[in-house]
């Protein structure tokens, strides 16, 4: 398989031009039907890009177009690009899988975990069955909770201590040290702030900031240009505005994004779990480095081993079948969890036609990709449209139409 991506027809690499079209159809309906302001989707098969599309708006007031090179929020498709970054650190040997959290950040030794509430409101305890474990940060068993839900005695609790608003991920993990985890560690699976613990492990362990690790670490060696935690005013005119979708308003301008960020500056809280910005030839040149286990053009960034281990299911048959997941990605049998991702280890269990081991996430922002690499296929597909309730579900719409655009 080609180590780079280049450039090809569709069917050197066993896709139809009809069948790619199709999806390109499937979006733009949805962009006529004003569920979306647009979309920029690439795909590459073979380590061969067939096929990029850029349709609707960038901005619908100004009525400007999306771009190729158009720059997205891409929210928590951070979470693969952190767990690399951690899977860097893990081929020097800094860290293992079955660690304990506090081995690396010791302000947790001794967490204990919250079982309801005292009469007095006060926050109820238990000791931890066992410490917390690297492997249960990386796969959302350990614990802890996203803190944004002001209704929840838990999350209400991570916003009176100031979680969200700490000025670095030093003081983020004081502050969360002194709250109890969600639930036993090890018994199911919570999205949560998980991958922000993770930036703060990677910038003890490495010595440099979350920014600067993955710049020096992945983005300048993969060739990543315009990725980063925040777009230098040079680029700003490229960022995607953002919307919200209802049904009595379509599509409104979301004034204040998701986190409170200003894309201008690099954030003080740099998050593992939802920080980038990034375009689609970007992050496919990420998503192909996962496909050629490590290395893209003579460079590697994790060894054979690591990739492997990242993008397998490290969920048990009962946390499988529990009934968990956030949004549109629901964990069930044949759809587990890998290290900041979910990966179909049975595709046909789960009702899908996906290869075997393919790795995937999503995005706050509706932005969706995978890597196959039984089909040695990558999929980037980035809009500008929050993933609320009632949201088109692209990733699975999309993967259907690329299995049929195989035959």
């Amino acid at each position: 398989m080609s180590e780079v991506l280049s450039d090809a027809k569709p069917e050197e690499v066993g896709l139809t031009p009809a069948g790619l079209a199709r999806v390109d159809h499937a979006i733009g309906e949805m962009i006529a039907a004003k569920e979306l302001a647009g979309a920029v989707t690439l795909v590459a098969r073979h380590g061969k890009i067939v096929h990029r599309s850029a349709q609707g708006l960038k901005d619908i007031a100004s009525g400007e177009p999306l771009a190729l090179d158009t720059i997205f929020r891409i929210y928590s498709m951070t979470k693969p690009v952190t767990a690399v970054a951690m899977m860097i650190l893990h081929d020097q040997g800094l860290w293992s899988p079955d660690d304990p959290i506090a081995k690396h950040l010791p302000e947790f030794e001794g967490v204990r975990v919250f079982t309801g509430l005292g009469a007095d409101g006060a926050l109820l305890t238990e000791a931890a069955g066992h410490p917390p474990t690297l492997r249960e940060l990386l796969t959302h068993t350990a614990g802890f909770r996203y803190g944004f839900d002001p209704q929840d005695p838990l999350d209400a609790a991570y916003i009176a201590s100031g979680v969200w608003t700490s000025t670095s991920l030093a003081e983020m993990m004081r502050r969360l040290a002194t709250l109890p985890l969600g639930y036993q560690p090890g018994t199911k699976w919570l999205y949560s702030l998980s991958m922000d613990v993770q930036g703060a492990i990677i910038e003890k362990l490495s010595g440099q900031t979350l920014p600067d690790f993955m710049r020096e670490r992945i983005f300048k060696p993969l060739g990543m240009v315009d990725t980063d935690f925040f777009v230098p005013a040079e680029k700003a005119p490229r960022l995607a505005t953002l919307y919200h979708h209802s049904k009595s308003k379509g599509l409104s301008v979301m004034d204040r994004p998701l986190l409170g960020r200003d894309a201008s500056k690099i954030p003080g809280l740099p998050s593992g779990g939802g920080g980038l910005f990034s375009t689609a030839a970007d992050y496919a040149r990420f998503a192909q480095m996962l496909l050629n286990k490590g290395s893209l053009g003579g460079v590697r960034i994790l060894e054979p081993a690591s990739v492997a281990l990242m993008t397998a299911n490290h969920l048990s048959d009962e946390i499988l079948g529990g009934g968990h997941g956030v949004g549109l990605q629901q964990i069930r049998p044949g759809y587990g969890y890998g290290f900041n991702g979910a990966v179909f280890h049975d595709p046909p269990a789960a009702g899908s036609r996906v290869g075997r081991g393919t790795y995937q996430w999503d995005g706050a922002a509706g932005t969706w990709f995978w890597v196959d690499p039984e089909h040695h296929l990558l999929y980037v597909g980035l809009i500008q449209r929050m993933a609320e309730d009632g949201a088109p579900h692209l990733q699975a719409i999309t993967q259907q139409l690329i299995a049929e655009a195989m035959g």
